[in-house]
Order: C-alpha cells, then structure tokens, then sequence
C-alpha cells in the first residue's frame, strides 16, 4: 500500500544538533559531566538527534580515545530514544574504519563520514573510501557533503552509487545545491538532511527530512516549531519560524567559526560552564560577546543570557 503521510523518511530523526564538545578550562580534557549535561539539554529543547565529533564538537584535536569517551557519556546520557550519530570520517579510510568499529561497541545509532578532507580524491577513491567504511559495521551512514571544508563535493553520479549501498541512509548537506539534491532525491531513496542553518526552511520545503544544525543547541525548540509547521504545511508558521531565528543564525554562523560562536552562546545561556577552546580556535572576544548576547536578547522563544553572564 502507497503512503499518504506526506512527511519524508526520517532515518535519523527530525530536529539534530552539532553538538560542542564542552572542555575543561585549560582545555587538556574533555568535560564529560559538562557533555552530558549539554546532551540532556539539548533534547528538552527541541532535539531529537546529536552528532558528536562532528566540524563544531572540534573533531579534528580531539584524540580517538577522547571522541569513544565522548560518544559513550553522550549515549549513556539521553537514552535509547534519542538518536546519536558519531563523526568517523577523516581523510584515511584504514582510520576512519577503526573509528567506525570503536564506535558501533558503544550503542551509538549512526555515523556520520564526512568527504576525505585535504587529500582531495577522486570520485572513484570517495566511493571506494565511503563504502568501506559502511561495510566495516552494521550501522547506517550519513554522508557529510561539505566542499567548503573538504575540497571536494559529491558529484551526482556518485550519490547516486552510494544511495545503493543498503547501509548509505542520507546526505548531511552543506553544499546548498538544492537542484542537485532534488534530482538524487528522485532517483535514489537517499534522504537529506540540511548543514546549513540559513537554509533549513529551504531545505524543508524541498523534502528535506530535517536538519544538524550548529544553532539547534542554542535555539532548538524554534527549528522543532519550523519542522512542525512544514509538517502540517503551514508556511506562515514556518516562515515565522524562519524569519524568528535569523538574528541568532546571523550571530553564530557568520562572524565566528560555529564551534566558537555555538560554545560561547552556551556559556552566555548558563548552559556550559565556560567556552574553553583547544586551538587553532580561539574563544570569542568581548565584542564578539556582545554581538552574540545581543542576538540572543532578540530572539523570542530561546534560552537567553543568564543575567550573571551577561556582558557590560
């Protein structure tokens, strides 16, 4: 029997955050209790996905045994009924295999393999790459399409190969070509997910299954708000939605990195204990503050500044 539920497949849920990976304050360690916390916060607030070790957790200084500690707190924390998706992917697929295995030990329900970074490979290696680490364990594979980042984009021809692979479930899409998308949409059962928080309601609109966005841990219950006014195809509601979080979206998007905009919104807010970041990052200066601060005020329906930590 054909579906009439006009909502798109959902493999790894609706309303994802990118979540920071909280540190302590000389920022050697990981703060595992701060972690956990930030998960448990994250989904009463409209989340109902976290992918840990991503771009924004600063995956790439964290070492292995940091990010396997950092997913089993993090799953030990929300529970069977939220789903949790680790960053495996690097720029060497022998590691990125280890990764995968490590991390299916700990219960998490997904990875996330972004495009080989630096390398630069061919669309044959991607494929190659990609599929080894989906056969290397039983869990489903977000791809993580991020040119800006990687060097490389996924070409059509090649997520239409991937789409065939049975554990290949979705594209994580910070490539904003919405065409593209639409046409492997058509032709393949991969489901997308939008990486660009400005361009959530646009990739709704098109039949994106929902979003992992950097600003869903400082603003999650709007994006639920904009997911569910799609859902019942209500534009006025999801545009309200949209146009509500734009100041923050501007804020953490646009002016800083996002794991160093994402982390001092959330010292703002009281949620974390500090914005310690491990370097090359450093933590957000007082102007910078001041903007972020300013752009929480502004958005109704958010957690906003903890009066204590509110910047002069």
């Amino acid at each position: 029997m054909t579906s009439t539920d006009p909502r798109p497949a959902r493999p790894f849920g609706t309303v994802g955050t990118a979540m920071v990976t909280p540190l302590t304050e000389d920022a050697h360690g990981i703060d595992l209790d701060a972690a956990q916390q930030l998960a448990v916060h994250v989904t009463e607030h409209g989340n109902d996905m976290i992918v840990v070790s991503g771009t924004t957790g600063e995956a790439p200084t964290l070492t292995d045994v940091e990010k396997l500690e950092l997913a089993r707190a993090v799953r030990a924390a929300v529970g069977p009924e939220i789903t949790v998706i680790a960053g495996v992917g690097t720029y060497d697929t022998a590691h990125s295999i280890d990764l995968a295995r490590e991390h299916a030990k700990l219960g998490v329900d997904g990875l996330l393999v972004v495009t080989p970074y630096y390398s630069k490979p061919t669309q044959a290696g991607i494929i190659a790459h990609t599929t080894a680490i989906a056969d290397s364990t039983d869990l489903p594979v977000m791809l993580y399409d991020i040119p800006g980042r990687t060097g490389t984009p996924l070409a059509y021809e090649t997520l239409l190969r991937l789409g065939e692979h049975e554990k290949v479930l979705a594209v994580k899409d910070a490539k904003a070509n919405l065409q593209q998308a639409s046409l492997v949409m058509e032709k393949t059962d991969l489901t997308y997910y939008s990486g660009e928080d400005a361009l959530n309601l646009a990739w709704l609109s098109i039949g994106a299954s929902g979003m992992v966005s950097v600003v869903g841990q400082v603003a999650g219950d709007l994006e639920r708000k904009m997911v569910e006014a799609v859902d019942r195809s209500d534009l006025v509601a999801a545009r309200e939605a949209h146009h509500g979080l734009v100041p923050v979206v501007e804020a953490i998007m646009n002016h800083l990195p996002g794991a160093v905009a994402a982390k001092a919104a959330l010292a703002l807010q009281g949620v974390l204990p500090h914005a310690a970041m491990r370097g090359p990052h450093v933590p957000a200066d007082a102007d910078q503050l001041r903007a972020l601060a300013a752009a929480l005020e502004e958005v109704d329906g958010i957690p906003s500044c903890d009066p204590a930590r509110r910047p002069l």
